[in-house]
């Protein structure tokens, strides 16, 4: 398995996770096609129920075994088939621990029907009991802290809702935007499952590696990847995309970029202007608390340092 390791593999999912005898991955995140009529450069998504519910079943199998025994296995799916996987899902033995509904801006609009504005996130756990949740690593300041200043509040914030709101569609102006794959999911969002389902070194796996965005969240907080891709394009632009991303470097900050990149992702979980936060005397020490659960508390921040962080990013 060494030799897949940070690496994205050009083959269907189902063949090339056949062929590997031993359970190797500690978290999954499955972004399918939703058989809605979407042409990939090697897939169009537009077959018979009947066949697409088998050929789902089939690639959650060969997941199911490569995933390790204390393994997570998050699956995003639209409405049509959500109620199937859950189905498939109970078949292979896996616990439901969250359906999360993903809410974005910049929905599908429609003409003779309400618009679409979410997807489905399945969040299942191959044990019941024994599974990573880190939860210090999503916690967000509550109304408590924030509005109310109530001195009963859980000075290390609360856990989020099961309805996730704060990560918008990326849409074709947005910089983040490959430019090269028609369903980019943001790395915000990858984010978050990542740090709550895994750990420093732990192995991601995505067998629809797609844009890459699994492979590159993974990469930018510490973990492994392994990333299957049918067509040979997409894995070549993920190939880019990722060694681009690798030779990046975060200026004068005293932060190390993994600390940066958890600084962006709580910065977008409170969704608090950086500026705004900057300025404020108890905001910024609440987000340097915050910040440092975040971390696990392996580290002591000053306000001073994460005001200087967050002006860099404001200006």
């Amino acid at each position: 398995m060494q030799k897949f390791l940070n690496k994205i593999i050009c083959g269907d999912c189902i063949e090339v996770l056949g062929k590997i005898d031993e359970p190797f991955a500690d978290l999954i995140f499955a972004d399918p096609p939703f058989n809605i009529g979407y042409k990939y450069d090697k897939y169009h998504d537009k077959v018979k129920s009947k066949n697409y519910v088998a050929w789902t079943k089939d690639w959650m199998t060969a997941c199911k075994k490569v995933l390790k025994p204390h393994g997570s296995f998050y699956i995003a799916i639209g409405d049509d088939y959500a109620a199937n996987v859950k189905i498939i899902a109970d078949e292979l033995g896996l616990f439901m621990r969250n359906w999360i509904i993903w809410h974005y801006t910049f929905g599908q609009q429609t003409k003779n029907k309400f618009a679409r504005s979410h997807t489905h996130i399945f969040y299942f756990a191959n044990d019941k009991k024994n599974f990573t949740f880190n939860d210090y690593a999503v916690r967000v300041p509550s109304d408590r802290q924030l509005i109310y200043n109530d001195k009963r509040a859980n000075p290390a914030g609360k856990l989020p809702d099961d309805v996730w709101n704060r990560f918008s569609r990326v849409c074709g102006t947005f910089k983040e935007r490959a430019g090269w794959h028609p369903c980019q999911m943001p790395e915000s969002l990858l984010k978050r499952i990542i740090a709550v389902s895994s750990n420093p070194g732990d192995c991601v796996l995505d067998p629809f590696s797609g844009s890459g965005t699994t492979a590159a969240a993974a990469c930018q907080q510490g973990r492994n990847y392994v990333g299957v891709e049918i067509s040979q394009e997409y894995v070549g632009n993920t190939n880019k995309r990722l060694a681009k991303l690798k030779k990046r470097r975060c200026g004068n900050l005293s932060l190390k970029p993994a600390e940066l990149s958890e600084l962006k992702r709580l910065l977008s979980d409170m969704n608090i202007p950086a500026k705004k936060i900057a300025m404020n005397q108890n905001l910024s020490e609440l987000f340097t608390n915050q910040f440092a659960v975040r971390m696990n508390n392996q580290k002591r921040y000053s306000t001073e340092e994460i005001v200087t962080a967050l002006e860099d990013l404001a200006y």
